[in-house]
């Protein structure tokens, strides 16, 4: 499964969040650990919070989504949306 559209949105903010949702929502993964935030995201659609959905890519990409990575890929995204293409790549390295 492609994450494209999710790893597009958190480096540049686009598409929109409640496209990327509704995208992940109709074929969620059978990767452990990430059951949580597809019913956080089945609740929640577009309101979904940018941190649950860097929680979400780490588990996806087969990560620990503890504070130090959230807050990490979190900086990374804010970078990268700033156009800082160090941060981009540093952020395509920890997703694998």
């Amino acid at each position: 499964m492609s994450f494209e559209p999710l790893d597009n949105y958190l480096l540049t903010g686009a598409p929109p969040k409640g496209e990327v949702v509704a995208a992940l929502l109709t074929q969620p993964p059978a990767a452990a650990g990430a059951a949580p935030f597809y019913e956080g995201m089945r609740l929640l659609g577009p309101r979904t919070p940018d941190l649950t959905l860097i929680a979400l890519r780490l588990v996806l990409a087969g990560k620990r989504a503890d504070d130090a990575a959230v807050v990490e890929m979190r900086d990374l995204s804010d970078r990268s949306r700033k156009g800082d293409t160090q941060a981009r790549e540093a952020y395509r390295q920890l997703v694998g």
